[in-house]
């Protein structure tokens, strides 16, 4: 997919109704937000004024995303499907979340949870390492018996650090010996020993991310 500009908009293809569907997706894990309806002058406005503005159908008008309640979508990038009548933007979250209910995704609910009561505790599908990362940040406030995320977290730096020197050399020694298996398996092993030191500190994997990015366009040294 390309990256959309002014200029394309005409080439979109629209429905009847002079609308595309538009998917939210969070700028840095790539979490599916929310789904919703744009056109036209919506999309025209969203490239302007770098705040996301879609088509309210229910209501017939503009609907500026958090105007009124504060949690606004900043517009980080715009690109169109291969047929060109699907739009993906990236955009950063302010606020609770995307849905109206509150939460961070409007896609909290699973087909295998569709005759019980709804949970709005499932979090959106995001990147392998911000899932894992969750999943040590849950284990740190809801401890486990026989977890071993739990206890590296109870052995402090101490026992933490010590395991990222041992995974450290271990990837070190599978990359000497071009073990492709081995690279991949240390890898795994040193990025969830360091998200756990991450989790200890009190640091994100959203502000690891955020660094990432900031690189991106950075100077070449």
């Amino acid at each position: 997919m390309a990256l959309m500009n002014t200029n394309l908009i005409d080439q979109l293809r629209f429905n009847e109704k002079g609308l595309i569907p538009a998917v939210t997706q969070d700028w840095l894990d790539g979490a599916i937000l929310m789904v919703a309806w744009m056109n036209k002058v919506s999309i025209a406005l969203t490239i302007e004024t770098g705040e996301v503005h879609y088509w309210s159908r229910s209501r017939n008008e503009l609907w500026h995303k958090g105007e009124t309640s504060g949690n606004k979508q900043i517009l980080k990038g715009i690109r169109y499907d291969c047929d060109a009548d699907v739009l993906l933007l990236s955009i950063e979250q302010i606020g609770a979340g995307a849905c109206h209910t509150g939460t961070r995704s409007c896609f909290f609910n699973s087909l295998s949870n569709l005759n019980n009561q709804p949970s709005r505790s499932l979090l959106p599908p995001a990147d392998g390492c911000s899932e894992l990362f969750q999943v040590i940040e849950d284990r740190a406030i809801n401890p486990e018996e026989g977890s071993y995320t739990n206890k590296l977290l109870k052995g402090g730096d101490n026992l933490i650090l010590k395991k990222i020197g041992e995974e450290s050399a271990e990837f070190v020694m599978a990359c000497k010996d071009n073990n492709l298996d081995s690279i991949a398996n240390e890898t795994a092993d040193l990025i969830f020993h360091i998200q756990v030191a991450l989790s200890h500190h009190g640091v994100k994997w959203r502000d690891v991310l955020k660094v990432l990015d900031s690189r991106k366009n950075a100077p070449r040294r």
